[in-house]
């Protein structure tokens, strides 16, 4: 009597069908996830928690110290707004560079587009998620001054004069997000916390200086200025009505300064090896 030993035959088999098995396709991060995640990010540190805090702590600062040295008689809701929004312009540009250098400084880049191999979407996604926190700030910092402004009013016994107009505050708005996406297109281009952020503030601080003293020598240029710098433009929003040039010219400079670095800074970011 004989045995028959079909071991080899099935062990072969389980092993052929091992090979013509395929492992499913992993399922796609969806982008809403991408945008929770990299907001979650931008505020994980104690330097972006402190970045975000610092903008009602100073909001509140200038407000208090607009009503306690101020002249009470004459303050609007016009004068908080100035108080507030300085200190405001410049913390925001500062969290749009840390939203791209953070990747590097911490090197998190690695891990990030491991998870996320599309490096278009996480950049896509940090880009929604900076310009939402600079809306957010801004009507933060807008509800400290209003709130001031009737503090105002109750001190002094007066009704509180409510005279920025929905449209002045939308360009106040759309210039702090021109500054932040300035500081945003630094840090692509810079990859590189402290080099972003010197470089912002001699664009918004010095260059303002030296457009004005060619301005004051060369003719040309203080004719042409509006078309070639973002300051001269940007500005403007902040405290005048815009004509149909002052538009233009803010669309042009837009482009030269933050579009055209935007497009560059991307592809280097795209093909930049991660270590």
């Amino acid at each position: 009597m004989s045995t028959t030993t079909l071991a080899p035959a099935t062990a072969g088999n389980a092993t052929t069908a091992g090979v013509g098995q395929q492992r499913p396709a992993p399922t796609r991060i969806p982008f809403g996830r991408i945008l929770s995640f990299e907001l979650r990010k931008m505020f994980d540190t104690r330097a972006g928690l402190w970045l975000l805090a610092s903008i009602g702590l100073t909001s509140a600062v200038a407000t208090a110290v607009t009503i306690l040295l101020g002249d009470r008689e004459t303050l609007t809701l016009e004068s908080f707004a100035a108080a507030v929004g300085s200190p405001t312009s410049v913390i925001l540009p500062v969290i749009g560079v840390l939203a791209v250098t953070s990747e590097w400084s911490q090197r998190t880049a690695l891990s990030t587009f491991t998870q996320v191999p599309g490096r278009l979407r996480v950049i896509g996604a940090k880009l929604v998620d900076v310009l939402a926190v600079g809306a957010v700030s801004m009507l933060v910092a807008l509800g400290i001054g209003a709130a001031g402004n009737l503090v105002t009013a109750a001190v002094t016994g007066t009704d509180p004069v409510w005279d920025i107009p929905l449209s002045t505050f939308a360009q106040i708005i759309l210039a702090n997000e021109l500054g932040m996406l300035l500081g945003f297109v630094l840090g692509l281009l810079l990859r590189s916390s402290p080099a972003a952020i010197v470089g912002y503030f001699v664009v918004n601080l010095v260059l303002p200086g030296l457009s004005g003293a060619l301005a004051s020598s060369q003719r040309w240029w203080a004719e042409n200025a509006g078309w070639l710098d973002i300051n001269d433009t940007r500005f403007q929003l902040f405290d005048a009505t815009l004509s149909a040039q002052d538009w233009a010219q803010l669309a042009v400079t837009s482009t030269l300064w933050i579009v055209v670095p935007f497009m560059i800074g991307l592809r280097l970011v795209l093909r930049a090896e991660v270590k």
